[in-house]
């Protein structure tokens, strides 16, 4: 059986923190999975980060089940947000410990991937996903990789049975549209995305902002980040100026009124409160029923920051709740001192309503108060990132490129988060958010292990696409529930709910939380 599993080849796209759980948890069933990561070491995003780049939870909520974390970073209250260097090592010392690390083949980047076996019309009419609702199939199809390695100038072929792709949603850049003569080449200074500033040697990301007047565009974390950082940079003799639309929530780590703010949003009876897809009569009852119970403490909390942080004297209230933040999973940690800086002048915020462009010495602000100028060197576009189109890109056959991801609506287009029910010999891993990734990507990795390991067959792509349709409807609900302001990948307020769907997984799998 072992030898049988050997066989059958696996390849994981990405040695992110998803790629090395998947890897992990198939190398302890017996397979033999092939790795490729397109840097030069393993974890993923946090080997391209800000320098003052920290984890957004404690060390303690963002940890593997059989690998906690170092006692420095797990204990001490300063290291309780370890910083990306602590994230990086710690990703790499759980790969080196369960032997992942020799699967990964370094440098070597997969452009695309191609089913051949099976033609795209037969695979469009099967009722059971793959044709007979196994990881394998029945033998025919695989899947063609190509892949570009450091080394070589020439693209090479590879085939495998299945595929995990743990590709992230960070890695196409989204830049605004402007008008005519508006966009960057109206610029004389430097244009750059959030995401190629990240990238870049911390060295030659300090040098690029020493001494220059840098505007930063949008108000998410990464916007806030790298504000803060060129604040510290340059100090006030040359401010650096945030330009948003939309003030988002973010907030002290600290304590909330005494009480630590993961207890109040993390625990089994917060998620209690909250509807869940597929979920029965008495869940639905006790879930309205608790309702009240969810919004006090939010608007304790919301109450507690707005007093606490001078959002509102500086225009930072944002336009939603903070219950609907945590259901949006649109909360962030504000980096330390950040409105001190902005009141000795390291800092200039600055609203547009709703568009900017550019013109030759800078950015020019639509209903802005004031002067609508702002004068900038560099601009660094903080505008998020095309999450679906990363995912689209990799293949070749139009029609999957087209179905994976559906359309901007279709909030849950994989079943179990994990596997598209028209494309077959795949799973994907890192799609969906939560307030701890990690915690998804080992439950999703244990899954997809299993799954590959025969342990359950899928049910048929009937009942896979009701799953969806339920998940899709939850997904519009939530939407509705925070103002539009939901993420699409979203789940974190009802992680525990996959714990018990994904744990130990049955013959017979189940359809939705609710279900039996």
């Amino acid at each position: 059986m072992e030898a049988s599993k050997a066989k059958r080849s696996v390849a994981i796209v990405g040695a992110g923190a998803s790629g090395l759980a998947a890897c992990k948890h198939l190398l302890a069933r017996g397979f033999r999975p092939v790795v490729f990561e397109s840097g030069e070491a393993a974890g993923g995003v946090w080997r391209r980060t800000l320098a003052t780049t920290r984890l957004q939870t404690p060390a303690q909520a963002y940890r593997f089940s059989d690998f906690p974390w170092p006692a420095a970073a797990a204990a001490g209250t300063e290291e309780e947000f370890p910083r990306h260097d602590e994230v990086a090592a710690y990703l790499d010392a759980y790969a080196r410990r369960f032997g992942v690390l020799e699967r990964v083949r370094f440098g070597s980047k997969v452009v695309s991937a191609e089913y051949a076996g099976v033609p795209e019309e037969e695979a469009a009419a099967w009722e059971q996903w793959s044709g007979n609702g196994e990881a394998f199939g029945d033998g025919r199809g695989e899947w063609l990789l190509t892949v570009q390695h450091r080394e070589s100038e020439n693209l090479q072929l590879y085939k495998f049975d299945f595929v995990i792709l743990c590709i992230g949603r960070y890695g196409v850049a989204s830049v605004p549209t402007f008008p005519p003569k508006g966009g960057p080449e109206a610029f004389h200074g430097q244009v750059l995305h959030s995401m190629d500033y990240s990238s870049m040697d911390h060295a030659a990301a300090a040098e690029l902002i020493r001494g220059k007047r840098v505007a930063v565009v949008g108000s998410g974390k990464s916007a806030f980040d790298t504000v803060a950082q060129c604040a510290d940079a340059n100090g006030s003799k040359y401010p650096c100026t945030m330009v948003y639309r939309s003030p988002q929530w973010m907030v002290d780590a600290g304590l909330v009124w005494g009480v630590n703010l993961q207890h109040l949003t993390t625990s089994r009876l917060a998620e209690l409160m909250v509807h869940k897809p597929g979920e029965g009569l008495f869940l639905s009852l006790l879930t309205t029923m608790l309702t009240p119970l969810r919004w006090l403490p939010s608007k304790l909390t919301e109450t507690f920051y707005k007093w606490h942080t001078p959002m509102r004297r500086h225009g930072m209230v944002p336009g939603y709740s903070f219950s609907q933040s945590i259901l949006a999973c649109r909360l962030g940690i504000l980096p330390k001192r950040f409105y001190d800086r902005v009141d000795d002048g390291s800092i200039v915020l600055r609203r547009c309503d709703p568009y900017f462009s550019f013109c030759v010495g800078g950015l020019v602000l639509d209903g802005a108060t004031g002067d609508h100028i702002v004068d900038a060197d560099v601009v660094i576009l903080a505008t998020g990132f095309q999450a679906d189109r990363h995912l689209r890109d990799i293949f070749v056959p139009p029609w999957f490129s087209k179905i994976v991801a559906e359309s901007s609506d279709a909030t849950v287009p994989l079943y179990r988060w994990c596997v598209h029910r028209h494309i077959p010999q795949m799973a994907t891993i890192d799609y969906a958010e939560s307030a701890s990734n990690i915690y998804l990507y080992e439950m999703m990795a244990k899954w997809v292990a299993h799954l590959l390991d025969g342990a359950f067959q899928l049910p048929s792509i009937a009942r896979m696409e009701k799953s969806v349709v339920e998940w899709v409807g939850w997904a519009h609900d939530m939407r509705r529930c925070s103002g539009n302001y939901f993420r699409k990948p979203c789940i974190g307020t009802i992680i525990t709910c996959y714990a018990v769907i994904w744990d130990k997984p049955k013959k017979k799998e189940r359809d939705s939380c609710g279900a039996g």
